[in-house]
């Protein structure tokens, strides 16, 4: 029969058995590598939440410099190319094409048949984010093709 507490009474004349050391070993070990796995999952999740960010965001930014290539085309004319810095994270290239039916101001543009297009402009947007290491590791750029009438 066993007697109470008779597990915390050890003689120091006998050796402790190697069962507990080894079991206490193995949960460390255990516990170690779900910590190790967690911190991986954590870090690939925290870089694809920004990764989606900064795509979201670009996209916005690309609608946005639709809508600035229109202002400037309303304010000085017909223009081959817009390029802005939106923001200190972000660079827009606006590449423009203009669509009419007969001949026009515009040093580059098209010639259509129907009169459903005509004053209309063929803009291709690219908006990429600079090079940071501390906001990205790998480059976002987000490509739009926008026709616009004028």
């Amino acid at each position: 029969m066993q007697r109470k507490n008779s597990i915390l009474k050890t003689n120091p004349r006998r050796k402790r058995g190697a069962f507990a050391m080894i079991m206490a070993i193995a949960v460390i070990v255990i516990i170690a590598t779900v910590m190790a796995l967690s911190l991986t999952l954590t870090t690939e999740t925290t870089k694809r939440t920004v990764d989606l960010y900064l795509y979201e965001q670009v996209a916005l930014h690309a609608k946005s410099a639709a809508e600035l290539a229109m202002l400037e085309i309303a304010k000085n004319g017909c223009q081959n190319s817009y390029n802005t810095t939106l923001d200190t994270f972000y660079d827009v290239n606006v590449s423009m094409q203009y669509i009419f039916t007969a001949p026009s101001t515009c040093s580059d543009y098209l010639t259509i048949s129907t009169p459903e297009q005509n004053g209309s402009v063929l803009m291709d947007i690219t908006v990429s984010v600079r090079a940071d290491q501390n906001l990205s590791s790998e480059p976002i750029r987000y490509f739009r093709r926008s026709i616009q009438k004028l």
